[in-house]
């Protein structure tokens, strides 16, 4: 575990459950916590909750969920299925993200997330997942690969964080029901 992560304590405490309106400033300030490592997303500022209202309302229950984990009342991480690309022929593809609360970083919380995800997979009708990871960013890459991503796609310097030009890997996994 990351040293000052908080664990979870046990398994009845920690729900999850679909993201409700209520809990957009949650989900947004764990994003916003992201940015100024460099490593989760390549946006350089924060952003608001205002702005994020659109992407909120794409994710529905029934076709591409937004999760929230919940750690009691505090929102430990969240994890979205997002469409792939924007055409029809790519319905079964989803883009995965997840994003865990500074204070719960090493505590289990994304491992958790993920075997729910994937469990909802076949509910969905998604037959592929992937992932897209900054090349540098190896606990996302790790946790990915501990639940069976492979690399299927790798982009050298395509995005330029601070001056430094980073790599971007696609991982993904093909869910078989």
């Amino acid at each position: 575990m990351r040293r000052g992560a908080t664990p979870l304590e046990n398994d009845r405490e920690l729900r999850i459950e679909f993201a409700r309106r209520e809990d957009l400033p949650a989900i947004v300030d764990i994003y916003n916590s992201t940015i100024a490592s460099r490593q989760v997303t390549a946006d350089l500022e924060p952003v608001s909750v205002e702005s994020r209202l659109p992407w909120f309302e794409a994710h529905t229950p029934d076709r591409r969920p937004l999760w929230v984990a919940r750690d009691g009342e505090r929102i430990a991480a969240w994890a979205s299925l997002s469409t792939f690309y924007g055409r029809p022929a790519y319905d079964a593809t989803v883009e995965l993200s997840i994003y865990v609360a500074e204070e719960s970083r090493g505590s289990g919380v994304g491992s958790r997330l993920i075997r729910h995800v994937l469990a909802e997979c076949p509910r969905l009708e998604v037959k592929t997942v992937l992932g897209f990871v900054f090349g540098h960013n190896e606990p996302s890459l790790g946790l990915l690969r501990k639940f069976g991503f492979e690399q299927w796609g790798y982009y050298p310097r395509v995005a330029v964080l601070d001056g430094i030009e980073r790599d971007l890997a696609v991982l993904g996994k093909r869910i078989e029901a």
